[in-house]
């Protein structure tokens, strides 16, 4: 009887912390380890450990159409390879599709101010841009380019493939729009404001 009772104590936090793991990894960019991915969730790192093992023999024992990886010490969602080709249709499908509006601004956005981080498009756009960009690189229209020296963030810029789409060959051939755009230093000192206590008034 105790037993049973320690054994459902245990089921609560469990269950809260796989369902965080699944949250965390599924906007993630880059494979993460066990580490990052402990502090990300509030649990020790032995407890995260077995959640995410415990969580990649599950996707393959129900046979789901992704797993969950243990790649170079990160962890990742990948597609399961027997379904490659159904991914494969449905990207070269959606390279005839039309960008949405949302997709056009984030592409505005990382085409003049790249090299940029998807933090500082989502701040100028103030809308979270993390599904849009996904969108932008499966379709070939923006590319890694190195990190952050300060933050560690992955840089994106556009690629050869969107100069060929709208007709240039280079980003300086691009109509003169950059001014209407908030400058980098200006933004974060704005963003700063916001984050900072107000001050009491005398």
């Amino acid at each position: 009887m105790t037993d049973q009772i320690a054994e459902e104590s245990l089921a609560v936090p469990v269950a809260e912390l796989r369902p965080s793991l699944e949250a965390v990894l599924m906007v993630a960019d880059q494979p993460l380890d066990v580490a990052t991915l402990a502090t990300a969730v509030g649990y020790p790192a032995d407890e995260v450990a077995a959640a995410l093992t415990a969580l990649a023999a599950e996707y393959a024992e129900q046979g789901r159409g992704f797993d969950l990886r243990n790649v170079a010490g990160g962890w990742r969602f990948y597609t399961r390879d027997e379904f490659a080709h159904v991914v494969e249709g449905f990207v070269l499908e959606g390279q005839q599709a039309r960008l949405t509006q949302a997709a056009l601004e984030t592409l505005a956005v990382v085409a003049y101010r790249q090299p940029v981080s998807r933090a500082r498009v989502s701040a100028i756009r103030g809308v979270n841009v993390d599904g849009v960009m996904r969108t932008l690189l499966t379709r070939g229209l923006v590319e890694e380019a190195g990190s952050d020296p300060e933050t560690g963030a992955h840089l994106y810029r556009t690629t050869g493939y969107f100069l060929e789409r709208i007709g240039v060959t280079s980003i300086d051939e691009l109509p003169e729009l950059a001014p209407y755009l908030p400058e980098m230093d200006d933004l974060e000192d704005e963003l700063a404001s916001l984050d900072s206590p107000e001050k009491p008034r005398e």
